[in-house]
């Protein structure tokens, strides 16, 4: 069964990778670059599943979560957290927004 999944995130080769897998399985896939375009994709699409990196411009992964979240409509998405670093600080952080999951990426070097 195809799932509508949005991936929010900054960095194109994690997004390229992410979504080439996705649609290999079949799976219907957005993506955008800030957390205000990824919140208009929500409003337009409604997906199954939302992987949003927490630190984008616009709104950042923790705001877009909130928001959501704040939606009764939307209670039922998925929303998986991505982030670079890893720290504990930020592990910690996601879960007051109620993600799904929070999940911290290896694949990027922290600047």
């Amino acid at each position: 069964m195809s799932k509508k999944i949005l991936i929010a995130d900054d960095e194109p080769n994690i997004v390229a990778a992410i979504e080439f897998l996705l649609q290999q399985r079949g799976h219907e896939v957005h993506t955008r670059a800030d957390g205000g375009e990824a919140l208009r994709v929500v409003e337009r699409v409604v997906p199954d599943l939302v992987l949003l990196d927490v630190m984008m411009p616009q709104a950042s992964g923790y705001e877009v979560c909130q928001i959501i979240r704040q939606r009764p409509e939307w209670r039922h998405i998925k929303i998986i957290m991505l982030s670079a670093k890893g720290r504990d600080s930020e592990v910690v952080k996601g879960p007051r927004w109620a993600p799904t999951s929070m999940s911290p990426s290896r694949s990027r070097r922290a600047t």
